[in-house]
């Protein structure tokens, strides 16, 4: 759902391509949707612009909004004025930033205008809605968190039972309580989430 919401808001606020990076610690985000335009993924990956993009320098160490614009002096390599050359002529950074190492942050493009102050704040305070609703439920019991990672290896509830030594029902129980907390469709669903969250 968080995925569905936040992409539903990334288009209407980056028509021209949008990036969300949620949950980060280090480099490697939780969840991330990269809708930007396939030439300008080719050419940041191809040039490893990561390594100097201004937008991610400034969301490391700030929470809020800013214009990608308003980066151009700290962009010693021009990512700024080479981004116009794929359609990304007006773009916003927003990110969220626990101060732990834990952050969210997202890219907005639009080819028509630069972004208000109000849809500066209107971005930065999703980006912190969607970190926040992307946590990982603390709930799970240790049973539960057994189960999910006895399903994601392929077990069945029969095998997975006797392996626990209780009945198939208990492990039924276990699943629909897990898949409950994870808001999963199924028992495999809920594995997947599991995973994804760093739990299993």
């Amino acid at each position: 759902m968080t995925q569905q919401v936040s992409q539903e808001f990334a288009e209407r606020f980056g028509p021209s391509g949008f990036y969300l990076g949620l949950r980060i610690r280090f480099a490697f985000p939780a969840i991330e949707v990269n809708h930007l335009p396939a030439s300008w993924i080719d050419l940041y990956s191809r040039e490893k612009f990561f390594f100097v993009d201004p937008a991610l320098r400034w969301s490391y160490d700030n929470r809020g909004a800013i214009r990608w614009n308003d980066l151009e002096a700290n962009d010693p390599a021009g990512l700024v004025k080479r981004s116009r050359g794929h359609g990304l002529w007006y773009g916003a950074v927003a990110s969220f930033n626990e101060g732990d190492g834990l952050r969210s942050y997202g890219l907005f493009y639009r080819e028509d205008r630069e972004y208000e102050d109000d849809e500066l704040a209107l971005l930065a305070a999703h980006i912190e809605e969607l970190h926040r609703r992307a946590a990982p439920p603390t709930t799970l019991t240790r049973a539960e968190i057994a189960v999910l990672q006895r399903v994601k290896a392929g077990g069945r509830l029969k095998q997975i039972a006797h392996e626990f030594g209780v009945s198939e029902g208990a492990i039924k129980q276990r699943l629909r309580n897990a898949r409950v907390k994870l808001g999963a469709s199924n028992g495999t669903h809920a594995a997947a989430l599991a995973s994804e969250y760093g739990l299993i």
